[in-house]
């Protein structure tokens, strides 16, 4: 399940469209700045981006046709424990177009509050 809202000025808003589809449609049209939510299925876990703010990264399956990168901040967040594939996540936060699929990013709190705030959700626990 997926859902899509625009957040910001130069953002796209997916207007009438709800679930996977949506976010397929994104990917297609390739369009970025796109607040999400939805779930997936771990298809490989990545080393953490140590470069500038630290990020785990790993890969979701949310369709038959797409994937989505998930970085999530673990200096502004609690690192997602025991994560392995094939374990379902959910997530909130911001869509950027790739032609990998996507990445999701901001999945924690705004310190600042000026983004909307993100999350993830693993084994019943949210991490933001």
């Amino acid at each position: 399940m997926l859902w899509l809202s625009g957040c910001g000025e130069a953002n796209h808003t997916a207007t009438g469209s709800t679930g996977v589809d949506a976010l397929y449609q994104a990917w297609q049209q390739q369009r970025s700045n796109i607040q999400v939510s939805g779930s997936g299925i771990v298809t490989r876990v990545l080393s953490d981006d140590n470069k500038g703010s630290r990020h785990q990264r790993f890969i979701l399956k949310i369709s038959g046709q797409q994937t989505l990168l998930i970085a999530h901040n673990i200096d502004l967040a609690p690192r997602l424990a025991n994560l392995r594939k094939g374990d379902t996540v959910e997530f909130n936060g911001e869509y950027e177009w790739n032609t990998q699929g996507g990445v999701v990013h901001w999945t924690h709190k705004d310190p600042q509050g000026r983004h909307p705030n993100g999350w993830l959700r693993h084994h019943g626990q949210q991490y933001w």
